[in-house]
């Protein structure tokens, strides 16, 4: 029931035979589920070569034309999401509810995206003299590389795939050797849609050979990043010595300010079900939680019930609302932040360890009165951790939700409309929810400030790194 996996590479398939493979493992059961072959040296220069040389006709195509095709990508994607979402499950871990959803998302971000391509808009700027014309035109910038995470595998790389190829890119994208059963399913979806060979290339391999011949080579132009802070860190200093345009969406540590005021019940509702959506392994996952001193108590009572009633499971199970951590090394990456906080002094509500013996599933764990120096209130904890603190005062609020250098989500809970802007205002994040979680939809523009990255996915921004601006002034 595992769809072989391969390389996509100007239009071509390309199987294991007679090449390195990696095993992907469902982590869930530990079961081997299939072979991912690596590209080696001459197939990334292979996948460049093919996307430069089809930038010369792609970027020439009517935008319409590029809308139209994009929407049958998005047909075909609504059409396979079960299949989609089954083998996604499989090798990612999240229920396969969460994964056919990823699906769907995505469809809708292909369609913004085709048809807000077709809106890509220059303008005229009135001249000082008679008889000078003088134009502002937006043009494609050329190959685009491309690198997408394991933990959403198909709707972090159709948002860079939608929007470098609705404003006329080629793109050579590396996948997450973790979780591949999407994205080979995702270039199957441009390939029978009729994309044209070398817009679309699929590598897989060793991260940092690719990462470093995809971005030092000089047909790439654009270098698109999702991932770790430390990792994004090493690929835009290696893009700005060559001069390369980015976008890097990287890590969070998401603080939530609960106040006095806030609708409680409703705030663990939904802090629940974002703190385990795919096991917390989520860039914008809730989990420095700053609460004020009169609700302390009553939401940390709360919580702890919520997230001790999380179903815990493989993820083609009924009913299942949270599935297992992707491999071994995150799941003893948390555990090794959950020790730290008990050893200083943090009180430990809910869960904690690991669930069952076999597969790698950790209880979703909420940890009280964490002291500031845990590790926990400084790392990205990227599984179902919460740390709960207190405070008594807006700025103090502010203070604690900004001590670090993360910017990318916030969340917000109050009945208070001046609080709301006061908080609106202050939080140092690229992204604000208050009262709810709206930041997902593709007419949004979705990214971070300080250390969590720079440059957006969705919105009309999304387009901004994919096209120059030229001036043409003309007597």
């Amino acid at each position: 029931m595992y769809p072989e996996l391969s390389l996509y590479i100007a239009g071509r398939f390309i199987d294991a035979q007679g090449r390195r493979t990696q095993a992907v493992h469902d982590p869930a059961t530990l079961q081997p589920l299939g072979l991912l072959p690596w590209a080696e040296a001459e197939d990334v220069e292979a996948a460049v070569q093919a996307a430069h040389a089809a930038f010369a006709g792609w970027r020439r195509v009517s935008p319409l034309e590029r809308s139209d095709l994009l929407r049958r990508v998005a047909a075909l994607a609504r059409e396979r999401a079960p299949e989609i979402g089954r083998a996604m499950t499989l090798d990612n871990g999240k229920p396969l509810a969460d994964a056919v959803a990823e699906v769907m998302n995505a469809a809708e971000h292909i369609e913004w995206h085709a048809e807000e391509g077709r809106r890509v808009y220059g303008r005229v700027v009135s001249a000082r003299q008679p008889g000078v014309r003088q134009l502002v035109v937006r043009e494609p910038v050329g190959v685009c590389a491309a690198f997408s995470p394991w933990n959403f595998p198909f709707g972090q790389a159709m948002k860079k795939a939608a929007a470098a190829i609705a404003a006329g890119c080629p793109i050579v994208l590396k996948g997450p050797e973790e979780s591949p059963s999407a994205l080979v399913a995702m270039a199957r979806l441009f390939h029978d849609a009729g994309l044209p060979p070398g817009v679309f290339n699929l590598l897989w391999g060793v991260p940092a050979d690719i990462s470093r011949q995809l971005i030092e080579s000089p047909l790439v132009r654009v270098v698109s990043f999702t991932g770790s802070v430390p990792v994004g860190r090493q690929l835009a200093a290696l893009a700005g010595q060559h001069m390369k345009r980015m976008t890097m969406e990287l890590g969070g540590h998401a603080p939530v300010l609960v106040f006095d005021d806030a609708d409680v019940d409703a705030a663990v509702a939904l802090l629940v079900r974002l703190k385990t959506r795919n096991a917390g392994q989520v860039c914008v996952s809730p989990t420095r939680f700053h609460v004020q001193s009169g609700v302390h108590d009553r939401f940390a009572a709360a919580f702890a019930d919520a997230l001790g009633a999380v179903k815990v499971g493989h993820g083609l199970e009924d009913g299942v609302q949270m599935g297992p951590l992707i491999h071994e090394r995150r799941f003893q990456a948390v555990q090794t932040l959950v020790e730290d906080a008990r050893t200083r002094g943090a009180e430990m509500l809910s869960g904690g360890t690991r669930i069952g013996v076999q597969g790698h599933f950790h209880a979703p764990t909420l940890l009280a009165n964490v002291p500031a120096d845990a590790r926990v209130m400084h790392e990205e904890p990227f599984g179902p951790i919460a740390a709960l603190s207190r405070f008594d005062t807006v700025e103090e609020a502010l203070q604690q939700a900004n001590a670090l250098p993360f910017g990318l989500a916030s969340y917000v809970f109050t009945r208070s409309l001046q609080t709301a802007t006061r908080v609106g205002d202050g939080l140092e994040a690229g992204m604000v929810n208050i009262n709810h979680s709206g930041m997902a939809h593709p007419e949004l523009p979705f990214g971070g400030v300080k250390d969590s990255g720079f440059g957006s996915e969705g919105g009309t921004e999304s387009f901004d790194t994919f096209l120059s601006t030229k001036l043409i002034t003309q007597i």
